[in-house]
């Protein structure tokens, strides 16, 4: 696919609008968004982690209530929120005297890749007095029950043909067991369409806006909306010093331009520090308009617009296409849903900062309770969700900074005690490892991340030396403060060219100033001790006290990066959806 800038890229001059954020659902459920806000991110060229999906339902051998007919069915959609209550998500229509109904209604939902959503389906005998009546305003207490079926979101997403048939069950006396027919789901992404349109551009002869050396050029193309409002929809980077700038390509969605014939406006400004860039001209052309220049070879002339209601000032500056490609952009969901998996990993922190385990105070306290500490609630909550995406569900899981059996001290020792094989099953066999590795490790130090990200990165690259469709995705969870910056930055950097993200949930009042300088989310891309750049940004970092603060949850905060460390990464490489037509 080649690297795109869509939106606003990095920070500093690579960021001119500000760092590209990923914003999360402003909604209190996981299942409806605010359709204005959706538009403002994706105006920006943004795009939130909610992908729209629309569910179709159809049920087969469904008992029948009915006496001298077929039953009537509708089905419903609930949402079980965390307290174990179900919100209504959306409804059918009535299907008449069918037992196989298969519903045209379709229940659309908000897919979060960062949520668990359990979905609930509830179907019903809907009584011939209401057929008349809008299925939004039966009263399902005066309807029939026929039974329901229960599954995961993300478990439909990343079935191949995204597709779940479930057994429908219910209570119908004690005793009573009956075969109550399927509940089929059948799940579509709700994209207008996953066509970009790439291009590369430069320009020539720009006006000087310096006096003491060249205008530092960037282009911010814009989308007319209605009542003329021009809404940004994507910024390139800033060329230093450069009269006749040649930009990275530029990937725009149909979402961004509307359509082909909708005008846009480009505009060349001179990057100033202050935020205060100087127009250096600007011209209005359609996608379908700079096809054509590409195509044809042509020069737009840029305009400097007229401050009186007179003529526009022509400029010698002009704007040149010099390639113009259409093509597929697929989601992170296509990836998934084509059978990519996240293989989870986990590293947690032994070394003596944490506190002894066996005191209240120490971030390691094994509560009698069952309360859970800051380490097994990180663990829960981010493993809870990517297990759904790695299909045998066996997590290597490594601990460091701790003193082990043999009395040295491991900075990746297997945290189930295993000399050989470090996987556990599931997130239960994580939570178990732990649990054990406190009875049976010292706590020491000093924190080192180099040899986990070593590790990590090792069985990463193996995975892509045989073309696994598999990304990887290390969970790290730390109390203090690094000791090995320097290695670690260049580990990272060298990772930075595999199928990895590397999460860091900091636990406990420690500075966090070096994580935040990891995360790199002042756009600032990690640089080596040799000078070398990473790839693209790897690493997400929260610190576990923000979240106990506020209302987001730690998988939100974690993971919400994710998808778009994933997509650059098999862009990059023009890597398409397993079975997927090359994305040209």
């Amino acid at each position: 696919m080649g690297n795109c800038l869509s939106g606003d890229v990095g920070g500093g001059k690579q960021a001119i609008g500000g760092v590209q954020q990923r914003p999360t659902s402003t909604t209190t459920n996981n299942a409806a968004h605010n359709d204005a806000v959706d538009f403002f991110f994706r105006s920006r060229g943004q795009y939130p982690l909610f992908s729209q999906i629309e569910l179709t339902l159809s049920a087969s051998n469904l008992i029948d209530r009915d006496i001298t007919s077929k039953s009537d069915p509708m089905a419903v959609m609930y949402l079980r929120k965390k307290d174990g209550k179900l919100e209504e998500i959306g409804r059918t229509e009535v299907i008449l005297n069918s037992l196989d109904p298969n519903w045209i209604e379709k229940i659309t939902v908000s897919f979060q890749f960062e949520a668990v959503q359990t979905l609930v389906f509830h179907v019903y005998d809907v009584d011939t007095r209401y057929h008349n009546v809008p299925v939004k305003t039966l009263k399902l207490k005066d309807q029939d029950y026929l039974g329901e079926a229960t599954c995961v979101l993300s478990e439909i997403m990343t079935k191949p043909n995204r597709s779940v048939t479930l057994n429908l069950a219910g209570n119908f006396g004690a005793g009573v067991t009956r075969k109550l027919g399927t509940l089929s789901v059948q799940a579509e992404e709700t994209v207008a369409s996953k066509t970009v349109v790439e291009m590369n551009f430069r320009c020539v002869n720009l006006d000087n806006k310096d006096l003491f050396s060249k205008s530092d050029p960037f282009l911010r193309i814009s989308r007319i909306v209605e009542n003329s409002i021009a809404v940004p929809v994507c910024r390139t980077e800033v060329v230093d010093n450069n009269l006749n700038p040649m930009w990275k390509p530029v990937c725009l969605t149909m979402q961004q331009f509307g359509s082909k014939e909708n005008p846009l406006i480009i505009e060349c400004f001179d990057f100033n520090t202050n935020g205060n860039h100087e127009l250096i001209g600007r011209t209005e052309k359609s996608v379908a308009e700079l096809e054509r220049l590409c195509l044809q070879k042509e020069v737009a002339n840029f305009v400097y617009p007229s401050t009186s209601h007179g003529r526009n000032k022509v400029l010698k500056g002009k704007l040149i296409v010099d390639r113009f490609v259409e093509k597929v952009q697929y989601s992170f969901l296509d990836y998934i849903s084509s059978g990519f998996e996240l293989n989870f990993m986990v590293a947690v922190d032994f070394t003596a900062s944490n506190g002894d385990p066996q005191h209240l105070s120490s971030l390691h306290y094994n509560d009698p309770s069952g309360r859970l500490n800051s380490y097994q609630q990180a663990i829960m909550e981010v493993g809870e969700v990517i297990q759904f995406y790695d299909s045998d569900r066996r997590f290597p899981a490594w601990g460091f900074g701790g003193r082990t059996a043999d009395g040295s001290v491991s900075h990746a020792f297997n945290l189930n005690g295993a000399s050989y094989g470090d996987e556990v099953a599931g997130v239960e066999g994580i939570m178990t490892a732990y649990a054990s590795a406190l009875r049976n490790v010292a706590l020491a130090g000093p924190t080192l991340f180099t040899h986990v990200v070593d590790k990590a990165a090792h069985i990463a690259s193996q995975s892509l030396s045989q073309n696994n469709p598999k990304y990887f995705v290390l969970l790290i969870i730390t109390d203090g403060v690094l000791t090995d910056m320097a290695s670690t930055i260049d580990a990272l950097v060298r990772a930075s060219d595999l199928p990895l993200s590397i999460l860091i949930v900091g636990v406990g009042n420690a500075d966090f100033k070096q994580m935040e300088f990891l995360d790199a989310d002042n756009g600032r891309r990690l640089e080596s001790s040799t000078g070398r750049i990473a790839t693209r940004d790897i690493v997400q970092f929260v610190p576990m006290r923000e979240i106990h603060s506020g209302q987001v949850s730690v998988v939100q905060a974690i993971l919400e990066e994710l998808p778009g460390q994933f997509l650059s990464f098999v862009r990059s490489r023009n890597i398409n959806p397993v079975g997927a037509p090359p994305a040209t």
